[in-house]
């Protein structure tokens, strides 16, 4: 089976391709980048006018199966990823029961082969129950299909157990991705302890709870010379250490959401529980530092923490509800405004933050190669408009929930078609 693109501007930040040019793919992999390539008998898609890039990739997403379906599947969420323009997902372990086993990992691959129609990975937890004490059966997980750990949403405060969760992840080779937060620094908070959070009457999360974990697992991973990544980063002391670790030379990457980029506490509609999240929205002098760590390259990629809630749990009082926000689909839009149309960062960089940067972090290669347009890697294939607009509409969203700050905002550029493994999975209305 073939499939040829032709007449887009073909960017590939791995190979260093920008150029108006055809891919051509075959039996599910890249046969050909090029001009004027040949199309003998395959299906054609002009993309004249729009942008061509490999498949993205988030590498941070909640899928909620098993044990929250009502909130999220795993069949739900792949087609909100494939509908934000992305190709391959990893998800987080904290399902019900929590992804600790094989017989968990086991269950996300296999349903994910049978109704996800994009590529899904599943993270495994560090600890048994991501209770933080006793490490999970970790190399059994790997066996089975996981491509990391973490226990994220309940970080891991016991710093003997963290040392020997990163001594095991390099000797899988996998990485090890840590929520960081204090979580005695962090107890009974709602948001951003700041003057917002006193003008608003609620209890401050403070930025020190995420310094003091990042500074604690940088030494451990100069100690076990894992491969550690923070996720969700939103301190601007947790970038300055992150930039630091780099110049050592140690194996530390991070990550930023589209959300902490875009928003502050200033921005926070009084008591609208979606704004509440995990890392909760930092001050400007945060969002600034988080930008710049971008730009800087201390920050390696962007992921967006999707983690979608049930309407009914989500719509409570701020104090009550649950941490988090719903992103795939609204992600390259928010990204192409705060980071390209400013001015920050090129459209080849932005695309590296989503592709080329994500999976050279996971270490994706051999037949799981992908995030490049190259002969040989996946067949995966994101097409988008830089600048074309549109309205989010969570009514429409492919997603289970619907808690998200952005609805109704109008957005500049985003996703027209998503491909996986040569097929065309979605596709924006009216294109």
């Amino acid at each position: 089976m073939k499939l040829l693109i032709q007449n887009g501007r073909v960017i590939c930040p791995e190979t260093g391709h920008d150029a108006v040019a055809d891919v051509l793919i075959e039996d599910g992999r890249i046969a050909g980048v090029g001009p004027g390539l040949p199309a003998g008998g395959a299906g054609v898609i002009d993309a004249a006018g729009l942008i061509v890039a490999p498949g993205f990739i988030d590498i941070h997403v909640h899928l909620r199966e098993p044990g929250f379906e009502y909130a999220e599947t795993i069949e739900s969420g792949a087609r909100a990823a494939a509908a934000g323009g992305f190709t391959t997902i990893c998800c987080m372990p904290n399902t019900n029961p929590v992804n600790d086993s094989t017989t968990v990992t086991s269950f996300i691959v296999e349903t994910a082969r049978r109704k996800a129609p994009i590529s899904v990975f599943p993270i495994g937890a560090i600890t048994k129950g991501s209770q933080g004490e006793e490490l999970a059966s970790i190399a059994s997980m790997v066996a089975a299909g996981a491509v990391a750990i973490s226990d994220d949403g309940r970080p891991v405060m016991n710093a003997r157990v963290i040392r020997r969760a990163m001594e095991t992840a390099r000797a899988l080779d996998i990485p090890l991705i840590e929520h960081c937060e204090d979580l005695n620094l962090s107890a009974g908070g709602d948001m951003h302890e700041s003057v917002d959070s006193i003008r608003l009457g609620l209890r401050g999360i403070p930025s020190a709870s995420e310094d003091v974990m990042v500074a604690r697992d940088i030494i451990l991973a100069e100690l076990t010379g894992a491969r550690y990544h923070v996720a969700h980063i939103s301190t601007k002391n947790a970038v300055a250490m992150v930039a630091f670790a780099k110049q050592r030379g140690l194996h530390v990457t991070s990550e930023a959401t589209p959300h902490h980029i875009a928003l502050d506490t200033g921005a926070m509609k009084p008591y609208d529980s979606n704004y509440k999240m995990k890392p909760p929205l930092r001050c400007t002098h945060d969002v600034n530092a988080c930008i710049d760590g971008i730009v800087s390259g201390a920050i390696d990629c962007l992921a967006t923490d999707h983690a979608p809630h049930a309407g009914d749990d989500k719509m409570q009082e701020f104090e009550k509800c649950p941490f988090g926000i719903t992103g795939l689909e609204t992600a390259l839009g928010i990204s192409l405004e705060v980071l390209v149309h400013t001015g920050k960062i090129s459209l080849p960089r932005l695309i590296a933050l989503y592709t080329s940067q994500p999976a050279r972090i996971m270490g994706w290669k051999n037949a799981e190669a992908r995030g490049a347009l190259k002969p040989g890697y996946v067949g995966d294939v994101t097409i988008f408009h830089p600048e074309y607009p549109w309205v989010y509409d969570v009514k429409k969203s492919e997603s289970k929930s619907s808690n998200t700050p952005f609805n109704g905002r109008t957005f500049h550029g985003g996703p027209i078609m998503t491909i996986v493994n040569g097929l065309v999975v979605w596709r924006a209305p009216g294109f």
